[in-house]
């Protein structure tokens, strides 16, 4: 059995063929290949983001996508080997493809220098506990944001966010993750590839299923807040959003604004994920859940946590998810 980097051809046909169904989200097959390529031609994706397949006689047995991060733990960089779509074609199952995978991925992963594996297990955290994982308590919410209290979008400069603003982006990102003892180190090819393919993925689906709002509050020619929202029907999912203002206010103020532009529409439903400690004034917690995404991690090689990572020491958007 070898370990092999899948690029197109012949292996990554067969792999998208029998993932479509668990993760093309509504995509067609051709799209959805399409998809999966545009992601490794984006700036983080060319050097970062791989599909490696355990095959044997030219066949596929398993694979997995990684995600190569740096992550800040303690304080200190370290690099993160995250796995994503972990599976073992139908006909080779119950025959331990899927665990050689991980530990032949993993070892390579120290062989790099990592120092951290990183997932999110849709299926519980039982067999990724077997093989040394611990799951990491995270929480999704269901969010009402009150209209102004004067009638109509409250006086803030808000617009579409682009390319010009990623700088911006970084640096509200890395001030508002500075307490917290994991986050990932998000560079400006991080914050671009996350935006990038959330447009992808709405570019790639049916028409008119879902778009990308990526807003941002302007204060002269600079970004102090922004957005970016995942929108399907009446549903919206906040995926990241940064503030120069701790208490968030302006974030608050840029969905109001949002909400403001069709009046006379039913609000939407928002869901996601906030920073511990970090809720605008203008939004309140109506529901909170455990994520349906279980996040799990284990130390590579000799690096060990100082502590276990508690829930309000996490600050992962739900636009890091892969």
């Amino acid at each position: 059995m070898q370990l092999i980097d899948v690029g197109e051809g012949p292996l990554l046909d067969e792999i998208l063929r029998e993932t479509h169904t668990i993760w093309a989200d509504r995509i067609d097959p051709a799209p959805f290949r399409q998809f999966w390529l545009a992601q490794l031609r984006t700036a983080w994706g060319r050097e970062h983001l791989c599909r490696v397949a355990l095959v044997d006689g030219g066949r596929v047995l398993a694979s997995t996508k990684v995600y190569e991060f740096t992550a800040r733990v303690d304080g200190e960089a370290v690099g993160v080997c995250g796995l994503g779509a972990v599976f073992t074609q139908t006909a080779h199952r119950r025959s331990g493809h899927a665990r050689e995978l991980i530990d032949r991925v993993l070892a390579r992963a120290v062989g790099r220098g990592q120092r951290l594996a990183l997932l999110f297990s849709e299926i519980g955290m039982d067999y990724y506990a077997r093989i040394g994982f611990t799951a990491v308590a995270t929480h999704d919410a269901t969010f009402r944001v009150t209209p102004p209290r004067q009638r109509g979008a409250p006086a803030t400069m808000v617009r579409a966010g682009d390319d010009r603003d990623y700088e911006a982006v970084v640096r509200l990102g890395r001030a508002q993750a500075a307490p917290f003892r994991f986050h990932l180190d998000r560079d400006r090819s991080v914050v671009q590839y996350g935006i990038v393919k959330q447009r992808l993925r709405a570019g790639f689906g049916p028409a008119g299923l879902r778009e990308l709002q990526f807003f941002i509050a302007e204060e002269g020619t600079s970004a102090v807040a922004y957005v970016a929202i995942g929108v399907e029907g009446d549903r919206w999912t906040l995926l990241e959003c940064g503030d120069r203002d701790v208490t968030g206010a302006r974030v608050g103020a840029i969905l109001q604004v949002l909400l403001a532009r069709e009046p006379s529409r039913r609000p939407p439903v928002i869901v996601g994920r906030l920073p511990p400690g970090f809720l605008p004034p203008q939004m309140a917690v109506v529901d909170r859940h455990e994520a349906k995404e279980l996040m799990m991690i284990r130390p590579l090689g000799d690096f060990r946590l100082a502590a276990p990572l508690a829930e309000d020491q996490v600050l992962y958007w739900r636009n890091d998810l892969f």
